[in-house]
């Protein structure tokens, strides 16, 4: 069987899932905070024919060997943590984390998420949460007869009831980032979860320890570019067509090398 097509192979799988990684970009150039993927390829293992350094004969040494590669695969996908354009809602429980840092949110099952999703909201409760009804960690209650909700850069939140003049405190936001953010599991919902990749969180105060501040009255757009993605996704067609051009020529060679015995 002529190795070129097993080679081939594994370039049109990868070239698949390159081309499901830009879908999904594409997919989310309108989701708050999004973070776009790219693909890391690597190479197969090799067949050494002969070994670079190996002799030829006596004292003569192989400059160079004869090594055939087996293809390729995606090794990974890795999550680009570069911020997004930032845009003005004027709306009060609208935040955006201007720098490095997420907002904890409570899940389901107990444990502590992570998201850079500011669109927060009011559940039943009048607790602070996100839009999918995750609440943000550690908890925030607004009271019903609040008139303005105030939140602060270093994440201090206050309200003003009616009538008063002056600013209750009622709670405060803090933010955690990570050493290496890029090794966080995506969750969905614009909700990420510890690894041992990640490290553990340091959690803080926004604007200290590197973390950065919040802004209210604004939200973080996805850090996808769509140019970039739709010129991403012309090259991976033309990569699979290639690969798919050399499947046909391997079997043209093969064709005629029949047709001969």
């Amino acid at each position: 069987m002529n190795s070129a097509l097993w080679v081939s192979k594994t370039g049109l799988s990868a070239m698949d899932k390159q081309l499901n990684v830009v879908a999904n970009n594409l997919a989310n150039v309108s989701t708050t905070a999004f973070k776009k993927d790219r693909a890391v390829f690597e190479d197969l293992m090799y067949k050494t024919v002969r070994a670079p350094g190996g002799l030829s004969a006596q004292n003569a040494e192989l400059p160079s060997g004869l090594q055939l590669g087996t293809g390729v695969k995606v090794g990974a996908t890795q999550k680009d943590f570069t911020n997004g354009d930032y845009n003005m809602t004027d709306r009060q429980l609208d935040v955006a984390i201007q720098g490095k840092g997420f907002l904890q949110v409570l899940q389901p099952d107990g444990t502590i998420g992570y998201t850079r999703d500011g669109s927060l909201q009011l559940n039943s409760q009048g607790q602070i949460s996100t839009s999918g009804g995750l609440v943000v960690e550690p908890g925030i209650q607004i009271d019903p007869g609040a008139i303005e909700i105030m939140i602060a850069e270093d994440g201090v939140v206050s309200v003003r009831m009616s009538g008063e003049a002056d600013a209750q405190e009622v709670g405060a936001i803090n933010i955690a980032g990570f050493i290496n953010p890029t090794g966080l599991g995506a969750a969905g919902q614009n909700v990420f979860t510890e690894t041992n990749a990640s490290g553990p969180p340091l959690v803080g105060v926004p604007g200290t320890d590197s973390l950065g501040t919040l802004a209210q009255g604004m939200l973080e757009a996805s850090n996808v570019n769509s140019i970039e993605e739709l010129v991403n996704m012309i090259t991976t067609q033309r990569a699979y067509e290639m690969n798919s051009k050399v499947i046909s020529a391997a079997d043209g060679m093969m064709s005629f090398a029949i047709q001969q015995l």
